[in-house]
């Protein structure tokens, strides 16, 4: 796959108009931006594409406008925040992302330049894929980049459609993500293991069913493992859990057998009456649950098990957290896998690969996100990785 996609590095930008497809959906409040971790990502490609000449055109969405104009969502507050951080570089604002007054914004940049369009989403034919509007934005440059593969999962306008209009090419963020996941998934060096944690195995059916065919190791934690705990005919006291999946877990944990995959469940595990901050807690074995008791954390033995066997493994997926880490004390068993995994990174040992929201936020309170081979902001498009899906944001850059 890697090999088909072109990367812009290679291309030739002077001069030209270069229309980057960034993820600047960040967070904002009174009109400012909180978190601009989404636009460092991009901050490095704008600037090489700059510094080589380029008319750089940023587009992207932000928040959910539904096809109209919706003042609270424009990107002006965003586009704001990339001139602030890439002063002394010339940033401007286009307040439209098609027709006269974008052309007029793009037409007035100089090589160096950058232009930041208005919020695509304000056009209905974004989300639709319609080939008018992928025309329209077409029109405005010479070479296209994505580099946002954060929003890759989506067939929309400017992820798909305008890829196959003009020359295509991949910018350095989004190849980045691709080659971690491309390691730990297609030419992983084994052992590998996936962590795999959250509330439900209902939302995680394809990406269950696609790893144990993939990795050698299975862990499941979090509210999750609950059910597989049910169906292995554990008592599992007040937790949560979905009866209804009884049978989607006995055929993952057929199809790991077969595939040779160990599925590695919690052998004991921190419960307490209620998911509460400051909750009275005791460590249980699994086969020792109080009725009345909720499973809200692994214990230490599942802790040291878990460590035990990742010292055996070359590579380290995971995506979600083992417990529910949001509310003291139940993050523990989390943090202290996460510290684990870090150190064998850093001993060179592991390649760790994490995404998914809840991930990074775990990994952020365990302070150890730094130490990680890769962790991947993206979040329907991690998952749908792990999933074994092709994204049309990837798959139009490799046809293009």
């Amino acid at each position: 796959m890697l090999e088909s996609i072109k990367r812009i590095d290679s291309a030739e930008v002077n001069g030209k108009r270069v229309l980057v497809r960034a993820d600047l959906n960040v967070p904002t409040a009174d009109g400012k931006v909180t978190d601009a971790t989404r636009i460092e990502q991009v901050l490095p490609l704008i600037r090489d594409l700059s510094q080589r000449g380029a008319k750089v055109v940023v587009m992207s969405h932000f928040g959910r406008p539904k096809g109209k104009r919706v003042e609270e969502m424009s990107l002006k507050p965003v586009a704001d925040k990339i001139a602030e951080m890439l002063a002394p570089i010339s940033v401007h604002f286009a307040p439209d992302c098609i027709g006269e007054e974008a052309k007029a914004a793009v037409n007035a940049l100089e090589p160096g330049g950058v232009c930041v369009l208005e919020n695509l989403r304000f056009h209905a034919g974004e989300e639709a894929n319609d080939a008018a509007f992928a025309a329209a934005l077409a029109e405005l440059g010479d070479i296209y980049v994505n580099d946002a593969f954060s929003a890759a999962h989506r067939a929309h306008a400017s992820t798909e459609g305008i890829a196959h209009l003009l020359p295509a090419y991949a910018g350095p963020a989004m190849m980045s993500e691709i080659e971690a996941l491309t390691i730990a998934l297609e030419k992983p060096h084994r052992p590998v293991a996936a962590l795999i944690g959250g509330a439900k195995v209902s939302t995680k059916i394809d990406v269950l069913s696609n790893l144990v065919e993939k990795v050698n190791l299975l862990v499941i934690g979090g509210a999750m493992a609950n059910t597989f705990l049910h169906v292995e005919g554990r008592g599992i006291g007040n937790s949560l859990f979905e009866p209804g999946e009884a049978n989607t877990v006995e055929q993952i944990i057929t199809n790991a057998t077969e595939s040779g995959c160990q599925i590695l469940l919690p052998k004991d595990a921190v419960v307490a009456p209620e998911l509460r901050k400051g909750a009275a807690t005791e460590v249980r074995s699994v086969t020792d649950i109080p009725d009345d008791a909720m499973i809200l954390d692994i214990g230490p033995d599942t802790v040291a098990e878990i460590s035990a066997r990742l010292a055996d493994c070359h590579t380290a997926l995971w995506n979600g957290p083992l417990g529910a880490f949001e509310v003291a004390p139940f993050g523990e068993g989390t943090f202290a896998v996460a510290r684990e995994v870090a150190r064998l990174t850093e001993e060179g040992g592991v390649t760790s690969i994490a995404g998914g929201g809840d991930t990074v936020a775990a990994l952020n309170a365990a302070g150890v996100t730094d130490a990680f081979s890769y962790v991947s902001t993206a979040g329907g498009a991690f998952l749908e990785w792990l999933e074994g899906r092709e994204l049309p944001g990837v798959a139009a850059l490799k046809s293009a």
